[in-house]
């Protein structure tokens, strides 16, 4: 069975050589299982395509994905599943704080019935500040999307092949892989592994890396408008209510005074909740605006090892939206289709 492992690298010549070995070691002595590698560069400042450059020259099974600017952690993912042949597929980080060794780890559990298995970490070996964050967004998650509430996702997981074709075929912006697993199939487990500690360097998810990722949800979830929906009708219901009191009270006392302090205040506050509300509103007109375009969610601009005339080799612009039903063609073929008309 072939074992296609994809990992999305940043800034990370020190680490994916080590990584690459330590998998080829791993799978050495498994008959049962073959290795294929695709690695993908996010545009990294140092030599991370260079290092990737040589595995791939050395080793037949690394593939090696450059692309062409900064795309994220999950488009990066997305590009890498263009390039899967293997029957399960792995995702798993480049800064070795997960081993190889686990893998089969999550292949055992995966085979009780599964289509998906996250990595469920004993005790996170990221900084302080990261733990912080991932535990609010975890937390807000959990509650906003329908999602299995016995399970914790993280960025270690192995998946069958189907699954993974049907998160190839998303279209949309700002791609959050966990929700599209969760879109795609509801056998979903966890696996309680340990976590070690970071072998090199940093991480390069910086809060506004990771604050966008979190607000990425709204691609998967409608929540946030409906909770405008309560919040505008509570905020009218409290409003009727208080221009009756206020008028009561000045049909029993014509002398009280209008409090403006208290006015401003109310102000304020329904002025703070109408522009959160648009704001929400607005980010998901952007995120129509965005899909309609075919914004890209990653451009290739060089691959190794991947042979020629391949179907995969392609990016998210190269397809336009088809009717339900409808065959999906490419704009290489639109363009063939149009001088043939001409002719």
């Amino acid at each position: 069975m072939l074992i296609s492992i994809v990992v999305p690298c940043y800034n990370s010549e020190h680490t994916i050589e080590p990584l690459v070995e330590a998998c080829r070691q791993e799978f050495d002595h498994r008959n049962d299982y073959e290795l294929e590698m695709v690695l993908v560069n996010d545009f990294s400042k140092d030599g991370t395509f260079e290092v990737i450059r040589s595995l791939a020259a050395k080793y037949p099974f690394v593939k090696g994905i450059d692309l062409a600017k900064n795309f994220g952690q999950h488009d990066a993912l997305l590009c890498g599943f263009q390039y899967v042949t293997g029957e399960l597929v792995v995702g798993m980080d480049d800064d070795l704080q997960n081993h190889p060794e686990q893998i089969h780890q999550l292949i055992a559990k995966l085979n009780e019935g599964y289509d998906v298995v996250f990595a469920k970490y004993k005790k996170r070996k990221y900084s302080f500040t990261r733990n912080i964050t991932s535990a609010v967004s975890q937390f807000l998650l959990f509650h906003l999307i329908d999602r299995p509430k016995d399970v914790e996702m993280s960025s270690f997981w192995v998946s069958r092949r189907f699954v993974i074709e049907e998160m190839k075929k998303y279209r949309g912006t700002d791609a959050f892989i966990q929700l599209l697993f969760v879109r795609t199939t509801r056998r979903i487990a966890d696996l309680e592994i340990d976590h070690y500690s970071r072998q090199e360097g940093t991480s390069n998810y910086t809060f506004r890396k990771r604050m966008r990722l979190f607000l990425s949800f709204m691609s998967f979830s409608t929540i946030p408008l409906q909770l405008a929906t309560i919040l505008g009708t509570l905020f009218s219901v409290i409003g009727f209510i208080m221009a009756i009191v206020v008028f009561i009270r000045k049909l029993v006392d014509p002398e009280i005074a209008v409090g403006w302090s208290s006015l401003m205040c109310l102000m304020l506050l329904v002025a703070g909740i109408l522009m959160l509300m648009l704001g929400i509103i607005g980010s998901y007109i952007g995120k129509m605006v965005m899909t309609m375009n075919r914004t890209p969610m990653f451009v290739a601009r060089e691959e190794l090892n991947v042979p020629s005339g391949r179907t995969h080799r392609r990016n998210a612009a190269d397809w336009k939206r088809a009717p339900a039903g409808g065959k999906i063609e490419t704009l290489k073929e639109r363009s063939n289709a149009s001088s043939e008309k001409t002719e």
